[in-house]
């Protein structure tokens, strides 16, 4: 099926290539070559200048359909910026309530850190208790 839009894209695309400029200007050399062939030069200057005014006209329609495509485009692109944008903070809130957390996993290993060597002392003292009580009984079951 014939896609417009796409036909119009291309021949916009060659328009604005290097192709186009070498064919235009073999265009307009060549029909000053038809003064050559016989062809009346006020006939040729009026074709000329019909050809060209009408290639003005739908230049400019081709140039006003990129502008309207472009203009889509950066429509789009704006709407994914602001998108990315959003993330970013969501992103950026997120960081910072993991260095909260960081933090405040930080301050509880300094604590157990400060606690740790009394709670060692702790541990050694109920540990000699334990092992004092445990001989006594064992030389309490020795005596009986």
């Amino acid at each position: 099926m014939f896609d417009l839009q796409k036909t119009s894209a291309s021949f916009t695309k060659w328009i604005g290539s290097t192709s186009s400029l070498m064919t235009h200007t073999i265009l307009f050399a060549g029909s000053f070559l038809l003064v050559l062939l016989g062809v009346n030069f006020d006939k040729v200057l009026l074709i000329l200048t019909t050809a060209v005014s009408l290639e003005a006209i739908y230049l400019a329609i081709f140039i006003q359909l990129t502008i309207n495509r472009n203009t889509i485009q950066l429509h789009e692109v704006g709407k994914d910026l602001e998108e990315l944008s959003e993330d970013i903070e969501d992103i950026q809130e997120d960081v910072d309530e993991l260095s909260e957390d960081v933090g405040e996993i930080q301050e509880n290993v300094e604590e157990i850190q400060e606690e740790e060597p009394n709670e060692n002392a702790k541990l050694e003292k109920i540990e000699q208790s334990l092992l004092t009580i445990v001989r006594e009984i064992e030389e309490l079951k020795k005596k009986s």
